[in-house]
């Protein structure tokens, strides 16, 4: 084999592990993401709860 296409083919490996590796914490950062927003989501919901006006219970 000529070395420039062992070197082509250590390359094209190299390559291939770079992108594995970004994909891997891409999709990281997108379940991240989606924690984050869930998480504020639940806040939000809590607060209104919080805020709302609770019943008055019918004296009988």
């Amino acid at each position: 084999m000529h070395d420039t296409t062992q070197l082509a083919r250590h390359r094209i490996a190299e390559l291939q592990a770079q992108a594995d590796a970004h994909r891997l914490a891409t999709e990281a950062h997108r379940t991240g993401e989606l924690r984050n927003r869930l998480g504020w989501a639940l806040v939000e919901v809590g607060l209104r709860l919080a805020a709302a006006p609770r019943p008055v219970p019918a004296v009988a």
